[in-house]
């Protein structure tokens, strides 16, 4: 298959998925879920382009023309979308009804992730960093 066709099938597929997303919302939600949601996708939209880009823009601009620039700013990126998804857990007030609900501990959760995302970037540059120097 060529690329065209996969580009197709994929963005077809997004479209159906989506249509049925919208219809199973609008057709099998309480009242109110529908504003609910469309807040939610306002406040993600928000953060995305008011906090997201213009940190990694920022920082893209100040780490441009280094060899590492691009390993910098991926793991900045991955780390901004992690604490992006957390967030709702995070800040969630009080206590859960139902125990089963949020049964973890999410403050942990989100330690351990970013603590890899920095492992695996310094460990990236790292790796870039010695290839370099051992193919001079």
């Amino acid at each position: 298959m060529t690329t065209t066709v996969v580009r197709l099938l994929s963005g077809a597929a997004g479209v159906a998925l989506g249509a049925v997303g919208v219809t199973r919302l609008l057709t099998g939600t309480r009242p109110g879920t529908v504003w609910n949601v469309l807040v939610w996708g306002g406040s993600v939209l928000a953060l995305h382009d008011g906090v997201l880009v213009p940190a990694v823009l920022a920082v893209g601009l100040l780490s441009t023309g280094g060899r590492l620039s691009g390993v910098w700013r991926a793991g900045l990126l991955t780390a901004g979308t992690v604490t992006l998804v957390a967030l709702p857990v995070l800040l969630r007030p009080g206590r859960p009804a139902n125990a089963s609900v949020l049964p973890l501990d999410y403050p942990l959760g989100l330690t351990l992730v970013l603590s890899a995302v920095v492992a695996c970037t310094g460990a990236t540059a790292g790796w870039r960093l010695w290839r370099h120097r051992r193919q001079r």
